[in-house]
């Protein structure tokens, strides 16, 4: 304590005028300018930054615009309902007396243009300039926005739209009104960055200025009611990004505003140290000081601001959209909230008999802060303490305290490591009450239950921890948890430490593995040096193959002994020893499952792009003109496609693998490929197949890598040996051989530069390895089975035959005979824009695929009426259509665990 006080004496004199900020108002804190003493008084405290990037500053800058885009789909989609409201609008306000339009008219035009410069005057004079200037910067860019709406609305924009935001002029029949209120729109932005909204009498004044001059300019006909909207909507978003961007001025109180504060309740500080800890994972527990009286014992004090509290205010939301109700807690509450909620938190732990820092005074800071005076409690943390110093008494007191706060129904919600205090009596002290919930449910208490045996279990073990629980609770509450005993229910610093534990496990497997294969190697050298006298002879397949799995072997071995349960498995296997009867079934705590989610946002951008796409087919021309017999073709090819996608696969995974079921994973690919790159997804899919299927992990990476390098090396060879083919016929528009001369010398200089550039090889370099890592020993493997070998690359050369005779069975479904073309060209056509596709950044290629398809059909001589036609029936055919059977046989595996 007297090393603290020390230390903020003798920093006293840097942290006098460098806590204050120059955008701090007078009336910061309690008692800030009236007490004669706080000069005298003295802190120690880092300096805070001038600016601060606030999360609802972003959050209401999404709001905006996302209202933006509901308000532009309702005037695009229903326009019945805006030109029904614009006819009820017009006829009120008809009605209304010209003395009263023409007074309001006049008022709003002054006042409009008043009340921000007096605004701006009231600020300069309170020195908050800073705010002024986030004003005018806002007002700046809303001026540019209101630009481009117009500009927008003018030129692009649907006549739905133009007719909602726009009416003929009273002053001119042939012009229209502005959109959006070039003039309006900035003051909104303007009023709105200066913080206006937070003094009730200038908001009022601007409230009614609004309302004035949107009256006014809707009877004289000069708007619509869309267009004021779209105006405020714009003003307000605009200003808030701002805000967000540059950051708001910071307004934290500082430790002299603390030093007023506590004077005002009473007390009589004579220095003040701030705690230095670590950030939390709720990111709202405050800043702690450290506080010394004139007399009595000292204070440990929290301080609580607007911006620290709406901190972690995204992942609290996510948990709130991916949990149930009961398992979650609001994700962002008021300050009066938060400081009720720790005030009755911290009363009833005290009258339940539990050991609790004692609350002795409660004090606003100003507009933005709160601040929470407890008694000193002194101590160190659990996850302070040595290994050695966590006892089995420490572990018992710890479970009595949460006896007591359970015996009253209090649920602490967050008793990780940093939260349970000892103190050098080594009596047990719970912190962090915040996030707590009086008359708790059962699910809480038991959610509390697995949260603190995983906290001890991670610095003692599974074993100790359980028969510390068991021997306080009893063993029925604590077999009660296990449906609890899962990472969701756990805090978020405990499921990274159990990451981290799971990493470092991980490690050593792999770490075992390795030292196995080489200790196999090192043995068949020793015996081969022992026989010397048969060195010379070369070895048999037999003997290599038994070698092989002699390694494989000592490797399955070494992993099996080097394998390691992870603590929740420890702490399940601890409770059922103790009680064989209890339940294991995890709990459903997820209101949605992150992969479902996933699935489902997938799933609206596969509908959305192939909406966007039927969108633009003429049905009734296809009808017309298709050969049905080429077209049923073309879908016989494409349907075979998967049971060769299946072939090329599997013949690279040397393991025993169910044929139908990887037909249907490569069925799934084709949804999954709708929502990610094709060179991204379908390898993703495949590896996480193979995994689910038994095959290891490494094995399965590198699985998929040479099956992608057998079909890079596949694709350009056949992509020469048809552009040969091609060379020698005669094509009246294009000569093949010639471009794929071309092609050579294009992909020759990229290599060229690729190489010369260092950081250009690094990149390819390091993403190539990662990529096939692990794949030299794969083929190696897989060339010891001609088989399987023969397998894979028939599967290749059988997909890209079925892709190729769908591609030109489509072709002669709308030729007339004449305009066909050789299967050399139409392979040479699919190669060059599979690769583009594969290259291409959108999901399954989409635009380029059509394009490059299209233009080369059209290069080789065929006609765009039949070249367009043909590519939309080829796409259909191996991209649309089997997205629907591609989900459905997704979430048939995902439910079966194959995926």
């Amino acid at each position: 304590m007297e090393d603290a006080g020390t230390r903020a004496r003798a920093n006293h004199h840097e942290t006098e005028g460098a806590h204050v900020p120059e955008n701090t108002p007078p009336d910061h804190g309690p008692g800030a300018d009236d007490d004669p003493h706080a000069e005298a008084v003295e802190g120690d405290e880092p300096l805070l930054p001038a600016r601060v990037h606030r999360p609802s500053d972003l959050m209401r800058l999404l709001v905006g615009l996302l209202a933006i885009v509901v308000l532009l789909a309702i005037a695009a989609f229903a326009h019945g309902t805006t030109s029904g409201l614009e006819q009820d609008i017009n006829k009120g306000t008809g009605q209304a007396p010209d003395l009263l339009i023409k007074i309001a008219g006049l008022a709003s035009s002054i006042a409009i243009l008043l009340v921000p410069v007096a605004f701006a005057i009231e600020r300069l004079i309170k020195r908050d300039g800073l705010r002024i200037a986030d004003g005018v910067l806002a007002a700046v860019l809303a001026h540019g926005v209101t630009l481009a709406t117009d500009l927008w609305v003018a030129r692009a924009a649907p006549d739905s739209i133009q007719e909602a935001l726009t009416q003929p002029s009273p002053g001119d029949i042939h012009a229209l009104t502005d959109p959006v209120h070039g003039y309006l729109a900035p003051v909104i932005a303007y009023m709105t960055a200066v913080g206006m909204s937070r003094r009730p009498r200038w908001r009022a004044v601007l409230w009614i200025v609004l309302l004035l001059d949107a009256f006014s300019m809707l009877v004289t006909g000069y708007t619509t009611p869309f267009s004021i909207i779209l105006t405020v909507l714009i003003g307000w978003t605009v200003a808030y990004g701002t805000l967000y961007a540059v950051g708001s001025p910071n307004v934290r109180p500082t430790g002299q505003t603390l030093m007023a504060g506590l004077r005002h309740v009473g007390f009589h500080p004579v220095s003040a140290a701030r705690e230095e800890t670590t950030e939390s994972e709720n990111g709202d527990r405050g800043r702690r000081y450290f506080v010394t009286l004139e007399d009595g014992p000292p204070l440990d004090v929290t301080v609580v601001d607007r911006e620290q509290q709406a901190q972690g205010f995204f992942y609290r939301a996510w948990r709130n959209l991916t949990l149930r109700g009961f398992a979650t807690r609001s994700s962002l509450q008021s300050l009066r909230q938060a400081l009720e909620q720790e005030a009755l938190l911290a009363y009833a732990a005290i009258a339940a008999g539990a050991n609790a820092p004692k609350l002795i005074a409660t004090s606003e800071l100003g507009p933005d802060a709160v601040m929470l005076v407890y008694e000193h409690s002194g101590g160190r943390t659990l996850d302070s303490l040595a290994d050695a110093e966590i006892t089995d008494e420490l572990l018992r007191n710890t479970w009595h305290q949460v006896q007591a706060l359970q015996s009253r129904r209090i649920a602490h919600r967050r008793l990780a490591g940093d939260a349970i205090l000892v103190d050098r009596s080594g009596r047990v002290i719970l912190t962090e009450l915040r996030g707590g919930e009086i008359a708790a449910g059962e699910l809480l208490l038991r959610m509390d239950v697995a949260q603190l045996v995983t906290t001890l279990g991670l610095r003692v073990g599974a074993e100790r921890a359980v028969a510390s629980a068991v021997g306080v609770l009893g063993p029925d509450a604590v077999a009660d948890c296990l449906p609890m005993l899962q990472p969701i229910a756990l805090t978020r610093s405990t499921r990274a430490t159990l990451r981290r534990l799971a990493r470092e496990r991980a490690q050593r497997e792999r770490e075992a593995v390795l030292e196995a294969s080489r200790q196999a190697k090192q043995a068949r050298l020793d015996e081969a040096a022992e026989t010397s006298g048969s060195a010379l002879e070369e070895p048999g397949k037999k003997t290599v193959r038994a070698e092989q799995r002699a390694e494989r072997r000592a490797m399955d071995e070494a992993l099996d002994e080097a394998r390691e349960e992870d603590l929740l498995t420890q702490i399940r296997h601890e409770v059922l020893r103790i009680r064989p009867q209890a339940p294991v079934e995890p709990a459903r705590l997820e209101r949605v499952r992150p992969r479902t989610l996933i699935s489902f946002i997938a799933g609206a951008i596969g509908a959305y792009y192939l909406l966007t796409q039927l969108t633009h087919i003429e049905f009734g021309t296809l009808f017309a003109q298709a050969q049905w017999g080429w077209v049923l073709a073309a879908v016989a090819f494409s349907a075979l496609s998967y049971v060769a996608a299946a072939m090329a696969l599997l013949g690279f995974v040397p393991e025993r693998v169910p044929f139908l079921r990887t037909a249907a994973a490569q069925v799934a690919g084709s949804f999954v490929k709708i929502v990610a790159p094709a060179a991204v997804g379908g390898v993703a899919l495949n590896t996480r197949f193979l995994q689910r299927a038994g095959v290891r992990a490494g094995l399965a990476v590198a699985s998929v890598g040479a099956s992608q390098l057998f079909g890079l090396g596949c694709h350009i060879l056949m992509l020469l040996s048809f552009g040969y083919l091609t060379g020698t016929e005669k094509t009246p528009s294009l000569s093949p051989s010639r471009t794929v001369i071309a092609g050579l010398l294009t992909v020759a200089v990229l290599v060229l530069v690729v190489t010369s550039v260092p950081f250009l090889r690094k990149f390819v370099v390091t993403r190539v390895r990662s990529l096939f890592a692990g794949v030299v020993p794969r083929m190696l493997d897989v060339l010891q089975r001609p088989q399987k070998l023969v397998t894979g690359i028939g599967g290749m050369l059988l997909l890209t035959a079925c892709f190729v005779m769908c591609l030109d069975a489509s072709v002669r479904a709308f030729g007339d005979g004449t305009s066909s073309l050789s299967i050399a060209s139409v392979a040479v056509v699919f190669l060059a824009g599979n690769a583009l596709g594969s290259a291409a950044p959108t999901p399954g290629g989409v635009g380029a695929v059509e394009a490059s398809l299209t233009l080369g059909l059209i290069a080789f001589g065929l006609p765009k009426e039949v070249a367009a036609p043909a590519v939309l029936l080829y796409r259909l055919l191996t991209l649309w259509l089997p997205v629907l059977p591609g989900w459905l046989a997704f979430n048939h595996l995902t439910r079966k665990g194959a995926l």
